[in-house]
């Protein structure tokens, strides 16, 4: 029992050690230098100079916004379909929503980049056709349809686990009492489903509120989110204490985001079925 009890602990010291040099070190590196002068001496200018890039973070987190709440419109539906299929349909289908999270983040969005330029493919069908070309690259429209398209499968996957697993006798005898299809729904499936939606809304919400390349190649410089601040101050103006500060504000953020998701997750992990 004791030789087991420690392989058990010798087992966790890999991960513990990844951990403390590639987690806690950069973000206490982040915390350094955002409290910090290029002397090193302590200051909070770093952070009182965030007032100046608050409207940058709340169009970020309204660009976050609005591509999470697409990504459950069009991602819940289908992993609902999707569990309803066949075990060979949902294999197949999962294989092709996992598909294009195998290829480059950077190819993924050069490829919309070409479907969406004014010469892209899109464009060229509609003159082909008679029609005049739509300006879609370089917009904003532009940069939430990069955020969805490389997002999704973020929200899909943890949706369909868990309508995957859900049990269907409690669907059933829900349509025994006499429910219909909107108040099962409503009742029973979404309650259950709940964590895996949560765990869904965290994984697209929080790339998209930090991104900078979707913005960069999709939105041309026209659309300026706080990952792009960031991105400019560690790598064209060399002011890593400033960078760090946004840095240090927008991991706070993104803490409180899965703080609150955290919150909500846990009043469903026993059972959530709504009476």
């Amino acid at each position: 029992m004791k030789k087991n009890s420690l392989s058990k602990k010798m087992l966790d010291k890999p991960y513990l050690l990844w951990a403390a040099l590639f987690i806690i070190v950069p973000l206490i590196m982040v915390v350094y230098y955002a409290f910090t002068d290029k002397t090193g001496a302590f200051t909070f200018s770093n952070i009182a100079q965030i007032k100046n890039y608050f409207s940058t973070i709340l169009l970020s987190v309204l660009y976050g916004l609005t591509a999470t709440v697409i990504c459950v419109l069009i991602g819940y539906p289908f992993a609902y379909a999707l569990s309803k299929h066949t075990e060979h349909t949902q294999r197949t289908m999962v294989l092709l929503v996992m598909l294009p999270m195998w290829m480059n983040f950077l190819i993924r969005t050069y490829s919309l980049m070409t479907i969406l330029g004014d010469s892209g493919v899109i464009n060229n069908f509609l003159t082909s056709i008679g029609l005049k070309p739509i300006h879609m690259i370089n917009t904003g429209g532009a940069v939430i349809l990069g955020m969805v398209y490389n997002f999704l499968p973020y929200m899909i996957l943890p949706i369909y686990s868990v309508l995957s697993k859900l049990d269907n006798s409690l669907v059933e005898a829900a349509h025994d009492l006499g429910s219909g299809r909107a108040t099962t729904f409503k009742r029973v499936i979404l309650p259950l489903s709940l964590p895996g939606l949560l765990s869904g809304i965290t994984m697209v919400f929080v790339p998209c509120v930090s991104t900078f390349y979707i913005t960069q190649k999709l939105g041309g410089g026209q659309i300026v989110l706080i990952g792009d601040v960031i991105e400019s101050q560690f790598q064209s103006a060399n002011n890593y204490h400033l960078g760090a500060a946004l840095s240090f504000v927008l991991m706070i953020l993104i803490f409180v985001c899965l703080g609150v998701m955290n919150y909500f997750d846990d009043g469903t992990q026993d059972g959530g079925v709504v009476i």
